[in-house]
């Protein structure tokens, strides 16, 4: 990368700033930036490469259960309120094509955090603790650690029942205890450190009768300053505020619960959506006649969600909720990125964005996430580095790509071990480059989609096919895996379906869990695994 490149994408960060600061036109503001770099002298361009060259902050931002409905990606219909997702998606690489690991909340967040698939984990679900079962893996936060950063976090990074997010992946950690809906934390083993309490006078503020676990959505009339996700971005801010210039680097993570149910958020963001000008997704009701019984299973599971909403003429309603929590969490987003950018570290930082998964709001008759389809797997993601121009790239990529990238990015390339994903750094440097790995979703053990550039493959573990042309079948209608005019394509999707399996992790059956000292025992052998610094 050449001087020259380093000042633009310097300037484009500079512009961000102060277009955050004061009301100019951002687009007529980046094109004076643009015809200034042209007259820089060279030793400006060594000033800004040589700040660019040391460890650079990371800022590492997570959003829960967003699928591809922000403006910027163009997944809804209709309006959608993201204009600091968008702001960063022009200052930084947008990926337009990329997918989770897996697409529930912990096998997620575990094998983007620690950079290994399900199938190499054997974490394929909600039900299993990732260090009592992987206690020698070096998460993306220990190796920051371990390379001098100074590593802090709020909000929901890993899993957020307890016990998955342990005290020794940490310097600080602001936790996430569920203050607005305790009559949802009744289970002590997943919310030690909540006050459950009974349902509320006018529960459910859904107006929907018989819906499952936290599926609810209201304004809950408490103020925004109060809401969890503020407090989780209140300690991004505070961090950000107090950390002084020429300290040691640091790793900073904010995780948001928005837009995960329950859609609780203040009633201003509701009325940015008028009942009257939401978009329901569109759907057939032959949706699932070409679907195999693995399709099929995970698309009924739950379904009674999406059956009590439809009867109660709630469709619209939810998914104005849904709506409302998406531009919720983007101000919050929004709040750490203005704090970031009036801060001595806006020029030395990597702003990372991810979302753990997609979303159902009733396509393919399905409510909820757990699918292999595109609506469960595609996510917002965004990287911003002063190295590399902005820009957008529709290659296919992996949350799993995540930690080998930020290792490439701030710490010289030094990988802990063998990484599942690869350096998305390429891309960095040019969005068009050969990229010849689509990207791979594991679901449980056996069932694995494969997303190309152009084409969704299934496959279930009872043999169940599916395949999908997203250029002329973007809502994945027509299934071609039975299409001879498709089996070269199929032929070379399944190349890349996973082989081994490992087999399911330990689930918390197997350990007593203490939460005070952050401990789990092992039932059968007496064996303790530590979650604290020794």
């Amino acid at each position: 990368m050449n001087a020259g490149t380093v000042v633009a994408a310097t300037l484009h960060r500079i512009a961000g700033t102060v277009l955050n600061l004061f009301p100019f036109r951002r687009r007529c503001a980046t094109m004076s930036v643009a015809v200034t770099v042209i007259s820089l002298p060279l030793a400006s361009c060594h000033f800004a490469a040589d700040a660019v060259a040391r460890n650079p902050n990371v800022l590492f931002l997570a959003v829960d259960d967003m699928k591809d409905w922000v403006n910027c990606l163009g997944g809804y219909e209709g309006t959608v309120h993201t204009p600091n997702i968008d702001r960063l998606a022009e200052r930084g690489m947008l990926f337009t094509n990329a997918h989770c690991a897996s697409p529930k909340c912990a096998p997620s967040r575990a094998a983007t955090m620690t950079g290994l698939r399900p199938s190499t984990t054997g974490l394929y679900d909600n039900g299993h603790w990732w260090l009592p079962n992987l206690s020698d893996v070096v998460t993306i936060p220990q190796h920051f650690r371990n390379h001098g950063y100074r590593v802090v976090g709020a909000g929901k990074i890993f899993h957020h029942t307890a016990g998955n997010n342990p005290p020794n992946q940490w310097d600080d950690f602001f936790r996430l205890t569920f203050r607005n809906d305790p009559w949802f934390r009744s289970v002590r083993l997943n919310y030690p450190w909540s006050k459950f309490g009974p349902n509320p006078d006018g529960f459910p503020f859904s107006d929907v009768q018989g819906l499952g676990h936290e599926n609810d959505w209201g304004s809950l009339g408490i103020p925004a300053e109060e809401f969890d996700d503020t407090l989780s971005a209140d300690y991004a801010v505070n961090f950000l505020q107090s950390r002084p210039s020429g300290s040691a680097p640091f790793f900073l993570a904010c995780g948001l619960f928005r837009p995960h149910l329950p859609w609780y958020v203040p009633q201003k963001f509701f009325d940015l959506y008028p009942i009257t000008d939401v978009v329901l997704p569109e759907v057939r009701d032959d949706d699932l006649d070409d679907v195999p019984d693995g399709g099929l299973a995970f698309a009924g599971a739950r379904r009674s969600d999406f059956q009590a909403i439809r009867k109660a003429n709630a469709w619209k309603r939810a998914v104005r909720a849904y709506l409302a929590s998406i531009s919720y969490a983007d101000q919050q987003l929004g709040r750490v990125l203005d704090t970031l950018d009036r801060s001595p570290h806006a020029l030395n930082t990597v702003i990372v964005l991810w979302s753990d998964h997609g979303w159902h709001l009733g396509e393919k008759g399905h409510w909820h996430k757990s699918t292999l389809w595109e609506e469960a797997t595609r996510v917002p993601l965004i990287i911003s580095s002063l190295r590399y121009r902005p820009g957008v790239c529709d290659r296919p990529v992996s949350l799993l790509d995540l930690y080998p990238t930020l290792i490439e990015l701030c710490t010289s390339g030094q990988q802990p071990a063998a990484l599942d994903g690869v350096s998305l750094v390429p891309l960095l440097q040019d969005p068009k480059t050969e990229w010849n790995r689509p990207a791979v979703i594991e679901y449980k053990q056996g069932n694995v989609a494969v997303r190309g550039d152009r084409y969704r493959y299934i496959r279930y573990r009872d043999g169940g096919e599916e395949l999908y042309d997203h250029k002329t079948d973007p809502h994945e209608w027509n299934n071609l895996a039975a299409s001879t005019d498709h089996a070269v394509t199929r032929k070379k999707l399944t190349g890349w379906i996973t082989e081994q399996w490992a087999e399911p992790a330990l689930t918390k059956r197997a350990f007593r869990f203490d939460p005070d000292a952050f401990t789990w025992t092992r039932k059968t052998t007496g064996n303790i695994t530590h979650g604290k610094d020794k």
